[in-house]
C-alpha cells in the first residue's frame, strides 16, 4: 500500500522527516519497506528552461527544417536545429540543454548532446509538449503564454509548471489492518503514536444545501438481500460535466500509482485511498426503472464488466441491479460496462455500502476478480462510516464537475439492522501479564481513548480491577482482551518493555503424545545417520497424480492458487523429488532426507457422506546421489541396500523387526520400479501394506527433473504404530564367545534371503543369533533358475562355551530344514 505524505498531512500535522514517520509507522505494526519520490514528471524538468527564440531562417540543406538562436538567459545565444513547423522568432518556448535528460510520454528516454544535423551545429533542443512529459500533443513545439511567457529567459521549466514532488511511503498491510488501507487510518495511528489532534474535510455543506426532493427523479433503492448488504446508501447527481481531472486530483491519485481516468472515478478512487470506503458512480440515465434492487441473481446468468470481459455468476454473487433485474455491477467487486460513467454521461447515481465480507470474498475467489474495493469489503469496511464519504465525494463531484444544483437528493440510506460496536471486558492485570510489563492505567486509558476504543465502564472487585471496552466498527481485528493488549502495546511501544534477565513462564507445558515421543525419537535417529528434515506443501500439481494414474482419487481444490497447486498431496514422494532437485541443482553430491507429513485421498465409494475423504501420517525416506571423493576413498554411490538397513533401523528403534511381517517382492507398484513391501495379515486372505522401499522410476524423476536415481521407503506411520509394539528388552553382555559356521545353500530364484533367515529363526531359536549373507552367485555354472546364497550363522550360548558337539548338531538340524524345502547344500 502506497501512502502519499502531502496528503497524509491534510488529516494530520506532521513536523518529522519522512524516515521518522517511517520509524514511527513501524512502531506501529504499519511497516514502511520503503521511501519513494514522486515526481510529477519524471525527471522534474532538470535542465529544462525557459528560452526567446531570437532568430529563425531556412535551414540550408533541408527544406523542412529551421535554423535558430535562443536566448537563455546566457552571454551566448544557442544554435538549435528544429523541425517543428510552427517554429518562429519572438516566441518564449521550453528548450533541454545539453546533457539533459528527456522522457517523452511515448518511446525511450535519451539525452540531448551537441551535434550537427544536415551539417548546421545544435546545441541543444525546443520541447513539445510530449517532450516535456507535460501531454500527448507533438504536432509542434510548445508556446509559451499569458503569465508563463512572462518569465525571464533562464527560468528553470519546473518553476514555470509549478511542479511539484512527494514523497511516497510503502506500507507492508497485513490482511488484519483493513482500517489502515488510507490515509485517514494510517493518521490514527499516528494520532495515537504521537498524540496529535486529525482533521478532515466537514460535510456540513451537504446538509445544508437546499435539495429539490424528487421521486421521479432520485433514483430509488431495493435491499433484497440483507445479510449480503446490511447497509446501502447512495445520492442521485444532475448536471455533471464528465472530464479530465484538475491536476492536484491527477498527481494525488498518480503519487501512490492510480491511473487517472476522468473527474467523477477519479473522485469515488481519491475518496477511497483518503478514507478507506468504496464508491460506486452509475451511469443514472442507464437505470432501467429509476431503480436499484441489491439481490443475488440465477446461477450462470451472464455479466459484461468493466473490462469488456463476460463473466457467468454464481448464486453467491450479490449484484446490484436496476428495476428489471438487469445486473449493472458485481457488488463491492466490479462495475458494468453498461452501467459505468462516460464522457457522455449527465446525471449520476453515486453508491456507498456495507457488504458482507463473506460474500465479497466468496465472489473475487470464484471469478478471480481482485480490486481495491474487493480489497477492503472482503476484509471488512465500517459498516458506521456510509454516509461521510458519500457526501464528502457528492461535494467533490459538485465542486469539480457540476454546478450549485448538481446534488439535489437527500440520502437514500437503508440500515434496517444497526451494526454495534463490539463491547468486552478487560483486566488490568491480564493485560500486564500478556504484554510483560506493568503499565500505568492511565496511559492503558490515552492509548485507548487516543485509538477510538471508548471505556464505557469501570470495575472494581476485591481481587482486580477491569474495565469495559467499546472498540469501534472500522476495527475488525479487535474482538478479544488479548487484541485490546496487542494495541496498548504497539502504542506504548515494544522498544520500551523491559527484556527480563531469566526466561519464566506461569504454565506448564502439555506433554508430549506416545506418537509424538516415537516420532520425535525416529526423528533423531535419521539425523544420527546424516538425514535432514523436509518440510513439503501439502498442495501439489494434479499432474502427478496422472503420472500414476490415481487422478480419480485426488482432493482437488475449489480455487487453486495456481494450476502447480491444485489438489492435495497424495504421496509423499513427489514433494521429496522437488527437494532433491533443488538440493541437486546447488552442486549437493549426496541428499539424505525424511519427511513425516499428512497424503489425503478421496474415497471413491464413500461409506456415507462423513467418510468421503481419508487422511493418514507417513514417513518417506529418501537417498539419492554418491559419497564425496576423499583422499583416501572414492566416491559411492548409494544403493538399494543402505536404504533398506535406515528402515530396519527405523522399525527396530519403534519396536519392530523386519521378520514382524510379511516381506514379499513388489510385483507392480505405480511409484517404485523395484523394491519390496512389508504387509500385515487383517484377515484370512487379505493384507495391509505398511511400508514399501525401493527404486523410484525413472519417468516419475523426470517429471521433477531430477535426473538420478532416487531410492525411497514409504511407512505408514499410523497403521504401524497401530500394530503391538514390542517392549525393549535389556540383557547384560555374554561372556562367552560367538561361533560363526557358514553353508552354501542353492535354492530357487524365486525364493528370497528373508524366506532363508524365517526357515533359520524357525529350526533353531534359542543359540541361534545373527543369519547374514555374505554372497550371492548365479552364473553359468548354476542349474538354469537356482541362484547360490553363502550364509552366515552366528551361533552363542549365553550361559556356557558351546562345544562341538552342539554347534554340529544345530548345523545338522538347519541343513535338513533347507533341504526338507527343497534347497540343495553344497559341500
Amino acid at each position: 500500500m502506497n501512502i502519499s505524505l502531502s496528503w497524509l498531512k491534510k488529516y494530520i500535522q506532521l513536523e518529522e522527516s519522512a524516515e521518522k514517520i517511517a520509524e514511527y509507522l513501524t512502531e506501529t505494526g504499519l511497516e514502511v519497506e520503503g521511501i519513494e519520490t514522486f515526481e510529477q514528471i519524471k525527471g522534474g524538468l532538470k535542465g529544462f528552461v525557459v528560452g526567446e527564440v531570437m532568430t529563425c531562417e531556412q535551414h540550408p540543406n533541408a527544406d523542412r527544417l529551421r535554423v535558430t538562436t535562443v536566448d537563455i538567459g546566457k552571454e551566448e545565444n544557442l544554435h538549435i536545429v528544429c523541425g517543428a513547423p510552427n517554429i518562429a522568432k519572438g516566441q518564449k518556448v521550453i528548450v533541454a540543454t545539453i546533457g539533459t535528460m528527456l522522457y517523452p510520454k511515448e518511446g525511450e528516454p535519451f539525452k540531448i548532446k551537441k551535434g550537427k544535423i544536415r551539417g548546421e551545429v545544435s546545441e541543444g533542443m525546443v520541447c513539445a509538449e510530449d517532450e516535456l512529459g507535460l501531454g500527448t500533443e507533438h504536432d509542434g513545439i510548445l508556446v509559451l503564454e499569458g503569465e508563463k511567457a512572462q518569465h525571464k529567459n533562464g527560468t528553470k521549466a519546473s518553476k514555470v509548471f509549478d511542479l511539484q514532488n512527494d514523497t511516497v511511503l510503502e506500507i507492508g498491510l497485513t490482511p488484519n489492518r483493513v482500517d489502515a488501507a488510507s490515509h485517514y487510518g494510517t493518521a490514527r495511528d499516528l494520532k495515537a503514536r504521537l498524540e496529535l489532534p486529525l482533521c478532515k474535510p466537514n460535510t456540513e455543506k451537504f446538509d445544508e444545501l437546499e435539495k429539490e426532493i424528487s421521486k421521479e427523479k432520485a433514483v430509488q433503492v431495493e435491499i433484497k438481500n440483507a445479510e449480503a448488504c446490511p447497509r446501502y446508501a447512495g445520492v442521485t447527481l444532475k448536471n455533471v460535466k464528465v472530464a479530465p481531472s484538475p491536476a492536484w486530483l491527477k498527481m494525488a491519485l498518480e503519487s501512490i500509482g492510480q491511473k487517472s481516468i476522468n473527474n467523477v472515478v477519479d473522485i469515488t478512487n481519491h475518496v477511497l485511498h483518503s478514507f478507506g470506503q468504496p464508491l460506486h458512480a452509475f451511469d443514472a440515465d442507464k437505470i432501467k426503472g429509476n431503480k436499484i434492487v441489491v439481490s443475488t441473481l440465477k446461477s450462470k446468468t451472464e455479466f459484461v464488466a468493466l473490462d469488456n470481459e463476460k463473466y457467468k455468476l454464481a448464486e453467491s454473487d450479490l449484484m446490484i441491479c436496476d428495476a428489471e433485474l438487469n445486473p449493472l455491477c458485481i457488488a463491492g467487486v466490479f462495475g458494468g460496462a453498461d452501467s459505468g460513467v462516460s464522457d457522455a454521461t449527465t446525471n449520476i447515481f453515486l453508491e456507498s455500502a456495507y457488504f458482507s465480507p463473506d460474500f465479497v470474498r466468496k465472489t473475487s475467489k470464484i471469478h478471480d476478480l481482485f480490486t481495491d474495493a474487493s480489497f477492503r469489503f472482503a476484509r471488512g469496511t465500517d459498516p458506521n462510516n456510509v454516509l461521510y464519504p458519500l457526501k464528502y465525494a457528492a461535494l467533490l463531484i459538485q465542486e469539480i464537475a457540476g454546478t450549485e444544483e448538481t446534488i439535489f437528493s437527500e440520502v437514500t440510506d437503508l440500515y434496517s439492522q444497526k451494526i454495534d460496536n463490539p463491547t468486552f471486558e478487560v483486566s488490568y492485570n491480564y493485560l500486564n501479564t500478556l504484554i510483560g510489563n506493568d503499565i500505568p492505567k492511565e496511559t492503558v486509558k490515552r492509548i485507548l481513548m487516543d485509538l477510538d476504543i471508548e471505556i464505557i465502564k469501570e470495575n472494581t472487585n476485591e481481587t482486580e480491577e477491569s474495565i469495559t471496552v467499546s472498540v469501534p466498527t472500522y476495527r475488525v481485528d479487535v474482538l478479544k482482551p488479548a487484541d485490546i493488549a496487542e494495541e496498548v502495546l504497539r502504542i506504548y511501544g515494544l522498544n520500551n518493555i523491559d527484556f527480563p534477565q531469566t526466561a519464566a513462564t506461569d504454565y506448564i507445558a502439555p506433554s508430549i503424545s506416545k506418537d509424538q515421543e516415537i516420532r520425535k525419537k525416529t526423528a533423531d535417529i535419521l539425523v544420527g545417520m546424516g538425514f535432514s528434515e523436509m518440510m513439503n506443501n501439502s498442495l501439489t500439481s494434479s499432474n502427478y497424480a496422472k503420472a500414476v494414474g490415481i487422478e480419480n482419487t485426488s482432493v482437488k481444490m475449489l480455487n487453486p492458487l495456481s494450476e502447480d497447486l491444485d489438489v492435495m498431496r497424495q504421496s509423499l514422494l513427489f514433494g521429496g523429488l522437488e527437494s532433491i532437485t533443488r538440493n541437486l541443482n546447488r552442486q549437493e553430491e549426496l541428499i539424505k532426507g525424511f519427511e513425516f507429513g499428512k497424503v489425503y485421498s478421496k474415497i471413491e465409494e464413500p461409506k456415507d457422506e462423513q467418510h468421503k475423504y481419508f487422511e493418514e501420517w507417513q514417513l518417506g525416506i529418501f537417498l539419492t546421489g554418491q559419497t564425496p571423493t576423499s583422499w583416501n576413498a572414492k566416491a559411492t554411490p548409494v544403493d538399494y541396500f543402505e536404504l533398506s538397513s535406515v528402515v530396519q533401523r527405523i522399525l527396530k528403534a519403534v519396536g519392530f523387526d523386519i521378520s514382524d511381517f510379511d516381506q514379499n517382492k513388489l510385483s507392480e507398484d505405480n511409484e517404485l520400479q523395484y523394491g519390496i513391501e512389508l504387509t500385515k495379515r487383517t484377515g484370512k486372505d487379505s493384507f495391509e501394506q505398511i511400508l514399501k522401499m525401493g527404486l523410484v522410476k525413472k519417468k516419475l524423476c523426470k517429471l521433477t527433473d531430477t535426473n538420478t536415481e532416487v531410492f525411497y521407503a514409504q511407512i505408514r506411520w499410523e497403521i504401524l504404530l497401530g500394530q503391538k509394539i514390542k517392549p525393549r528388552e535389556f540383557s547384560e553382555l555374554s561372556k562367552f564367545p560367538i561361533v560363526r559356521r557358514d553353508l552354501s545353500i542353492v535354492l530357487d530364484k524365486k525364493v528370497s534371503f528373508a524366506d532363508v533367515q524365517k526357515i533359520a529363526q524357525k529350526t533353531e531359536r534359542k543359540i541361534l543369533q545373527n543369519v547374514s549373507v555374505f554372497d550371492i552367485y548365479e552364473g553359468d555354472k548354476m542349474e538354469e533358475g537356482k541362484k547360490s546364497y553363502s550364509v552366515a550363522f552366528s551361533l552363542q550360548d549365553k550361559n556356557k562355551t558351546l562345544d562341538e558337539k552342539t554347534i554340529d548338531k544345530t548345523m545338522q538340524r538347519l541343513i535338513s530344514a533347507y533341504e526338507k524345502e527343497g534347497a540343495l547344500i553344497r559341500k
